[in-house]
């Protein structure tokens, strides 16, 4: 039942099956977000970039509630492959793809009907309003199609089915490319337009997907008569997926509480910070990429309680991510105002924008451990431990650090927050996977 995949020898070519296709798809991903972001600085009005980087963490909550779904399921479905169970993971995949949309459908009706004190919520100011309500109007109308995208994605890859999710991101990214100009730039519709050219580009990516699984998949189901599953498996989707989901809107309420620390130093500060977070995704999307690779594999290994595999994959993947760490580290670094001035040739902005990215990216490393230990819990359903990871590193972690640093450093405090609660995150890490795992592996 399962793909050729899960059965080679060497795990580190059956990692790189899995990843390689993975990775490419957080860089389309990445090109995808960049794309935004360099269409809307190119019209040179530093509200409309502030605008819509304020409405960013609405599309990263949009991904953590698809991830709730998509991440739970796909976790359950690599240990049901291991037990070859493909009745459950029929089931579960139709209960994933139906309840992402229903849940979806709620979502955008809720986010709609409190649009003003929502956007208010999010850092607004009375010059930059307009355009981040204008972006979060669209993103909130395409709230099933955005949440949607991170179910059959995450289930194709479960199955081993790397390439064909590759597919999908890659044509719904270039999609959402060439409509941003068109959009933003040439209708003049400003934030608007970037927000409907990537509700379209997810759209597409919707659709090849849902094909990949009706066409070529072996065991996974959109048939709406499987949508019922067992209640334990409701138990251990959504003990997976919430935590997962967290982690999302963590990163959202982090983005919301530093840009309200920021609002005293101006929009300029806001943007420049936009404009940051999106390039230093270069290297976190990268991180997840190569530890999301090894998802379906440690869920197989661990379904399947074949401990010597399992244990030669973590070693394999706590080396590889590690170094990849620190090359994009130095890189990011190095090049930090070649990077900001390719979004916008203003020099308050870059030199702003080239000290935020430095500490956004310092500790990389950190992230990339945290990153993979996040992972590890959830193939292996280790809920509590996954759930303490997410609320840590842009949660509880990082609000205590934000405030304290701020406190104790000003501005520059409020800049390197991140990297102190990388760091104290990466240390629980280790310690949850001392007293969760490392005796299974033994």
């Amino acid at each position: 039942m399962a793909n050729d995949v899960f059965n080679d020898t060497r795990v580190s070519r059956a990692y790189f099956k899995l990843a390689l296709p993975l990775v490419c798809s957080m860089v389309v991903t990445l090109i995808y977000n960049l794309a935004d972001t360099y269409f809307v600085a190119q019209t040179g009005d530093t509200n409309i970039v502030a605008g819509v980087s304020l409405g960013m963490p609405v599309f990263t909550l949009l991904m953590a509630l698809g991830n709730m779904f998509g991440q739970g399921g796909s976790s359950l479905i690599s240990r049901l492959l291991g037990q070859q169970d493909s009745q459950g993971v029929q089931r579960v995949s139709s209960f994933c793809f139906y309840g992402t949309l229903l849940t979806g459908v709620v979502v955008a009706a809720v986010m709609l009907l409190a649009r003003n004190p929502l956007v208010w919520l999010l850092g607004a100011s009375e010059e930059t309003f307009v355009h981040a309500s204008d972006y979060y109007v669209w993103l909130a109308a395409g709230a099933p199609i955005i949440m949607a995208s991170f179910i059959h994605s995450n289930l194709l890859r479960a199955e081993g089915m790397s390439r064909e999710s590759m597919a999908g991101t890659i044509l719904g990214a270039l999609v959402n490319i060439v409509l941003d100009p068109i959009f933003i730039s040439t209708l003049e519709m400003g934030a608007a337009g970037a927000a409907i050219a990537t509700v379209i580009g997810y759209l597409v990516s919707d659709v090849v997907c849902a094909a990949a699984v009706i066409q070529k998949s072996r065991v996974l189901s959109v048939d709406v008569r499987r949508v019922v599953v067992p209640a334990r498996h409701v138990g251990q989707i959504l003990s997976i997926g919430i935590p997962a989901a967290v982690v999302n809107v963590m990163q959202s309420a982090s983005a919301v509480l530093v840009n309200q620390f920021l609002l005293p130093y101006g929009n300029d500060k806001i943007a420049a910070m936009g404009i940051v977070l999106k390039v230093s995704m270069i290297a976190l999307l990268l991180l997840t990429g190569f530890a999301f690779g090894g998802q379906p594999l440690f869920g197989y290994y661990y379904g399947a309680e074949d401990k010597k595999r399992f244990a030669a994959l973590l070693r394999f993947c706590l080396l590889f991510i590690s170094v990849s760490a620190l090359i994009l580290t130095a890189g990011i670094c190095l090049a930090a105002p070649v990077l900001m001035r390719v979004f916008m040739d203003n020099d308050g902005i870059i030199q702003d924008g080239s000290v935020m990215l430095r500490w956004q990216v310092i500790s990389m490393v950190f992230v990339g451990f945290v990153l993979l230990m996040s992972i590890l819990f959830q193939s292996t359903g280790k809920a509590a431990a996954a759930f303490v990871l997410s609320i840590s590193r842009q949660g509880v972690i990082f609000a205590a650090a934000l405030i304290v640093a701020r406190q104790l450093m000003g501005y520059t405090g409020i800049l390197a927050a991140q990297a102190v609660a990388d760091v104290v995150t990466a240390v629980i890490a280790a310690g949850l996977f001392y007293t969760q795992l490392y005796k299974e592996m033994h």
